[in-house]
């Protein structure tokens, strides 16, 4: 799967006014990883977003973007 803007931690942080490193500290992650996963460079699995959606107070759908998950595996279905 091509990686987009398939979560929205980066905006979420900063809606709650939290900082990547406060991220990092809460999950016991390095900086690096919340970094990447901010960016949409990698993504971060299932647990792992469950635990920043009960951290910064919201729900897993305003985490994530479904609708551009959906339109990855249209891609890569018409790709094959």
């Amino acid at each position: 799967m091509a990686n987009k803007d398939i979560n929205r931690i980066k905006v979420v942080l900063v809606d709650k006014k939290r900082t990547n490193k406060w991220l990092a500290e809460q999950l016991g992650k390095d900086q690096t990883t919340i970094s990447k996963w901010c960016t949409n460079t990698s993504q971060p699995d299932l647990e792992n977003l469950v635990k920043i959606a009960k951290l910064l107070g919201v729900e897993l759908s305003e985490l994530v973007r479904f609708e551009q998950i959906q339109a990855n595996e249209i891609d890569n279905s018409i790709a094959e």
